[in-house]
């Protein structure tokens, strides 16, 4: 293959990692009416779309309350933020969170003054690894944050169970998981990813199975008067009209956003579904050696997929991906470096024991495609060129 020919195909790969674009398309008219039912309005910020929008998450979660966000990693601070607010948590106390996540997730944390104290990975899951929680707990553990990484739902009877006999607070990063059950009830008794502890935090980056066109996120509860803390500390601080009872901060979830969102929420089962399939076909079908495949089971709701990740142990990912993406494969590497690993926590020495397997997984990890106008034809096709290549 010449350089010209590879320089062309790797600007157009026939399967492209994710095409927004494609994503959009089939309710793209209905994204245009809703656009313009907020145009015509005349209501840019709150109002009837953003209610609605919170209803109709609510109801989708399993919780009592929704309250819209500027955007995922706001919804996760402010939540801890209000615990603060609310006594329920002080500065300095700590919070369990997986090694293995997107650094959102911790620095939510740090930004509420609290301490993260990162418990390595499971290598079957690449979730949290919950047998390895309790040996991390300490007399300043106040929470536990499970995150449900790539869409797998991370709750099981050993979180439950340290929750409620310490006493500890749940949030659940639940950013990329919307529309996930557990096979475990929470701690309210729901099965629903987003209710199983006190609070959630859900993000609609535009790449998550359900996304905005553009930043949006949202909280979960069914404690009003979290939401209600949570909601004014999002709107500066303010409980009514130039009145601010907290320092807040400017996080409010945008009416063109919410009214983008309730089109695409109402597709959610749908698009999940697809992802399952998805994700199926590639399970039957890559066979190699050198690749390790994330877990699967016969549930369509227990991971919803909103990445499929494999672990390439050969020599060379680096090397596994180019030649993927010459054969027209796109790829991604969620995640390349561990939050306790990034410049601005290794000087903290953020980690208190060695974190093997959440620094195996970022070595290891290949993102391949999953999303946007793949068929399940596709997916198996890209299996089979994975299954060929010579590295």
């Amino acid at each position: 293959m010449s350089n010209s020919s590879k320089c062309s195909e790797e600007q157009s790969p026939r399967y492209p990692f994710l095409d927004l674009a494609a994503v959009n398309a089939p309710c793209a008219g209905r994204l245009a009416e809703a656009a313009c039912r907020v145009i015509e309005s005349g209501r840019y910020i709150g109002g009837e779309e953003v209610e609605a929008f919170e209803g109709e998450l609510a109801a989708l979660a399993g919780t009592d309350c929704a309250v819209g966000t500027g955007n995922g990693y706001d919804a996760l601070r402010l939540i801890l933020r209000a615990w603060v607010e609310m006594g329920r948590l002080q500065p300095g106390d700590e919070v369990i969170v997986p090694a293995h996540t997107f650094i959102a997730s911790v620095l939510a944390v740090s930004d509420a003054s609290l301490v993260p104290v990162p418990v390595d990975a499971d290598p079957l899951t690449m979730n949290l690894d919950t047998s390895l929680v309790e040996a991390a707990l300490t007399s300043r553990t106040r929470a536990i944050m499970p995150v449900h990484l790539y869409g797998r739902v991370c709750w099981d009877d050993t979180l439950a169970s340290l929750a409620a006999s310490r006493g500890l607070l749940v949030v659940e990063d639940c950013a990329q998981a919307i529309g996930a059950r557990s096979a475990v009830a929470g701690l309210s008794g729901s099965c629903r990813a987003g209710a199983l502890g006190h609070a959630s935090a859900i993000s609609f980056y535009p790449t998550k199975n359900v996304g905005a066109l553009g930043d949006a996120g949202a909280v979960l509860t069914s404690d009003r008067e979290l939401a209600a803390t949570v909601r004014a500390l999002a709107n500066y601080g303010s409980d009514r009209r130039y009145h601010n009872i907290y320092a807040g901060v400017n996080s409010r979830l945008d009416p063109i956003q919410a009214a983008m969102l309730r089109v695409k929420l109402s597709c959610v089962a749908e698009e999940n579904a697809a992802r399952f399939a998805r994700a199926m076909a590639y399970e039957r079908t890559i066979c190699r050696a050198d690749l390790v495949r994330p877990l699967m089971s016969d549930s369509v709701t227990d991971c919803v997929w909103h990445q499929y990740v494999v672990r390439f142990t050969g020599p060379s990912r680096d090397l596994f991906r180019r030649r993927l993406l010459e054969a027209g494969v796109a790829t991604d590497v969620h995640y390349p470096v561990p939050p306790h690993l990034q410049p601005c926590y290794a000087r903290r020495q953020l980690a208190r024991t060695p974190l093997p397997v959440a620094e195996s997984i970022c070595r290891q990890a290949v993102s391949l495609p999953i999303a946007g106008a793949l068929t399940v034809a596709d997916t198996a096709a890209i299996a089979r060129i994975i299954n060929d290549l010579e590295i």
